[in-house]
């Protein structure tokens, strides 16, 4: 892992979500790296995060998203031996870039909470190559 950190999206990447077909469906790949415990707090990175998800299920309800998976990382099967991997994975897919957005500007949404718990992340969105009939 590099030693800058990153948890807020750039003007750059948000300017390149815009501009993605507003009906195309999307995957968000978020790679999750907690602190290992929250400022203030007696509470770990990871029992933020938990907290923030249990705040931020209703908005993704709302916004028909659905988590495809959340999970951790075990091991590198291809990759360097020492590779450093996330604390955990959560791939979310998203009927269409408005929806996200919506979501995650929506009053109440728990952003800060989110903030809070990492030390640093990666949010890459995805298209599916596959085939569909």
């Amino acid at each position: 892992m590099s030693d800058k950190t990153y948890i807020d999206a750039g003007r750059k990447s948000m300017e390149a979500l815009l501009a993605l077909p507003a009906d195309e469906e999307l995957m968000m790949l978020n790679l999750l790296k907690y602190r290992d415990r929250v400022e203030g707090t007696s509470d770990s990175g990871a029992e933020v995060f938990k907290a923030y998800m249990k705040a931020a299920f209703p908005f993704l309800k709302q916004a028909k998203a659905e988590v495809v998976f959340f999970g951790k990382p075990q091991t590198v099967l291809i990759g360097p031996d020492d590779e450093t991997l996330w604390d955990d994975v959560l791939i979310v897919k998203y009927p269409s870039p408005g929806s996200f957005l919506r979501m995650v500007q929506a009053e109440g949404y728990p952003l800060e909470q989110r903030k809070q718990a990492l030390l640093d992340s990666r949010l890459i969105y995805c298209k599916s190559n596959l085939m569909r009939p």
